[in-house]
């Protein structure tokens, strides 16, 4: 047995993480914890994205105005701006920079979707406006801070498994917001479903309160501005900074090809004559079900394959499982939808989610690991959202390149844009070679 710098727990020698048995790689404290971060980190989301919008509603607010309530998310996308003061300080002393904002936030979380309960929409929507912002902001922070913690408690080789099940419970967070409360609506006033919703909160805030700091929490920077500067400058003189460039472009690319693919997906469907039914029933639920396993099986391999590995390897079977678009794409759109076309669209969506999900844990586990412990909450922060923003605006020209290749064509174009960030990996993560970003 070996102390991992970067956790406060002992970890089994890398080499003896292979012969494991799968229970006792998954029932460990690290792992229970992921499941807490996991949780804490999906249910404030969902309940900004589905069921803030359904009360909204319920109160006869426009349609126009509920989409334009999107704008007050845009914290999640800002959050680098101030991830310099989770790396500087510590809001409470005595739990330590990673566990004091956690657990601030995550109370925050919980009092602020309790207080939507005492607002009425229609005569006070300025305020439901400055406390979604609010809503959003901590949220947003939270996500910073419980990024930072589970790659510090998480060495190199447990990093897979660990952003799997936290990956895979920020998921399952969403039937909260997103199914139980709105039954509970049917039946109860909607104060009490928000207390309800906001208590939630309260396994996330009793784990920050009761787990151990990482070690590598100590390493702090010691100004505002190192905070600000050292990340930047730690990334870039790490291996220079060509290779550093090198690094972001592949962040660009790696998932491109794959988000492309998927950005229009519930229209492609519709569009080859499924049913809104059939995307509910089989898009949405087998889709969830692929997504939950493709993670856990990517999670355990991982361990087994090495990041470097499984970035080849999940990266190859995400690039493939376009194919299975092209195939749907060949065949439709159809005149008449019986079980043999729901048979294949269910085959179609299980082999892309899946695929899928094995391309992203392995990607978010590259990204995680190529952070310095000292600049993570920064470095992640910067990272994630530089992998977001692009994909964002590169797939606002999805809807003219299928008007003007076809769908077929255009999955095809698909999986040519994947290549690219698949040849990268040559310099990037060397089949035989694990830790080249270190």
């Amino acid at each position: 047995m070996t102390t991992d710098p970067n956790t406060t727990q002992p970890n089994v020698a890398a080499d003896d993480l292979s012969q494991l048995p799968w229970y006792r790689l998954i029932f460990t404290k690290q792992m229970l914890t992921c499941i807490f971060t996991g949780f804490s980190s999906g249910l404030p989301l969902f309940f900004i994205i589905q069921l803030l919008p359904a009360w909204l509603l319920s109160y006869g607010v426009t349609v126009k105005t509920i989409a334009a309530f999107s704008l007050t998310q845009l914290p999640y996308v800002l959050k680098f701006l101030w991830a310099p003061l989770l790396d500087r300080y510590s809001l409470i002393p005595f739990l330590g920079r990673r566990r004091s904002w956690m657990l601030v936030t995550q109370i925050g979380l919980l009092i602020g979707i309790a207080v939507y309960g005492m607002l009425d929409p229609q005569a006070q929507l300025k305020w439901v406006v400055i406390l979604s912002i609010v809503v959003s902001f901590l949220s947003a922070t939270q996500d910073v801070a419980v990024d930072a913690f589970r790659r510090e408690i998480l060495s190199d080789q447990e990093l897979g498994l660990g952003n799997s099940i936290h990956v895979n419970a920020y998921k399952i967070a969403g039937f909260v917001p997103g199914a139980l409360s709105l039954i509970l609506a049917d039946h109860l006033p909607w104060h009490t479903v928000f207390i309800v919703t906001a208590l939630f909160m309260l396994p996330g805030a009793l784990m920050s309160l009761f787990v151990k700091e990482p070690a590598a929490s100590k390493f702090a920077p010691k100004t505002l501005i190192s905070s600000v500067v050292e990340p930047f400058v730690e990334f870039f003189n790490r291996q220079g900074w060509k290779y550093a460039l090198f690094i972001l472009a592949f962040m660009l690319l790696y998932k491109l090809g794959d988000s492309m693919a998927t950005a229009l997906q519930s229209t492609f469907i519709l569009k080859m004559g499924f049913s809104k039914t059939d995307l509910g029933t089989i898009n949405k639920g087998i889709g969830l079900a692929s997504s939950i396993a493709g993670g856990i099986f990517a999670g355990i391999w991982m361990l087994r394959l090495g990041i470097n590995k499984a970035l080849w390897v999940f990266g190859f079977a995400q690039t493939l499982a376009i194919l299975a678009f092209v195939v749907l794409a060949h065949y439709g759109p159809f005149e008449t939808i019986g079980g043999r076309e729901r048979m294949l669209l269910a085959i179609v969506i299980a082999a892309e989610t899946f695929a899928m999900s094995l391309g992203t844990m392995a990607f978010v586990s590259f990204i995680a690991r190529t952070t310095n412990p000292a600049y993570t909450a920064l470095q992640l922060a910067l990272f994630t959202s530089l992998t977001a923003v692009p994909r964002s605006l590169i797939n606002a020209s999805t809807g003219w390149l299928v008007e003007r290749m076809g769908w077929e064509s255009f999955f095809y174009l698909c999986m040519v844009l994947a290549i690219p960030g698949m040849l990268m990996l040559f310099k990037i993560a060397p089949w035989h070679e694990d830790h080249r970003v270190n």
